[in-house]
């Protein structure tokens, strides 16, 4: 794929994607159709397929998208501090996206929730290999649990009306998190 090519599909994926995130903000999600959002980004049903399989794809593709930005904008925050995922950012920006997240379901069997914890525990997991601690216990399991915790927790957030900074909620996830991690490293 040249150049020229490859910068017309990012900016269709991106129209898609806008129109995708202004119609749930508008509708929610289950109201929102293939067609609303081919006619809100001006583009053709095979256009839209060939860039996703569905909505649940396209909806999949937004949150990695948003998990990979938020990585790349706070990757200084990952520090021994909180060496697993950038959690202040993720909390800052859900602050900022509250209306969005609100409409999620945050099921545990829903899409939306399985989708976040899978990619978040994907990034946790590589983090803890690649810090070579040695756990008791093997990373994938507490990728997965610390991923686990971190959702839970911004359920909460949401549901009591965010009554902490996000400051707040990222240091009661670290305190949680980290000490609990850290009492998992085998010696």
């Amino acid at each position: 794929m040249n150049d020229k090519s490859d910068r017309r599909s990012q900016r269709t994926r991106q129209a898609i994607g806008e129109a995708f995130h202004h119609l749930m903000m508008e509708k929610g999600y289950e109201a929102v159709s293939i067609k609303d959002i081919i006619d809100r980004a001006n583009v053709g049903r095979s256009t839209f397929y060939a860039h996703f399989a569905d909505k649940d794809d396209l909806f999949a593709s937004q949150l990695d998208f948003m998990l990979e930005m938020l990585i790349q904008h706070t990757s200084q925050e990952v520090s021994e501090e909180n060496p697993f995922f950038p959690s202040l950012g993720l909390f800052q920006h859900v602050q900022q996206q509250w209306k969005l997240y609100k409409i999620l379901s945050w099921e545990s069997n829903s899409l939306h929730t399985q989708h976040l914890q899978k990619s978040i525990s994907a990034k946790i997991e590589a983090r803890l290999l690649a810090s070579g601690r040695n756990l008791d216990v093997p990373p994938l399991v507490a990728a997965n649990f610390i991923a686990g915790g971190l959702l839970s927790l911004l359920k909460w957030w949401l549901d009591n009306k965010m009554i902490y900074s996000p400051e707040q909620m990222d240091e009661m996830f670290r305190k949680l998190a980290v000490r609990g991690i850290a009492q998992r490293v085998s010696s």
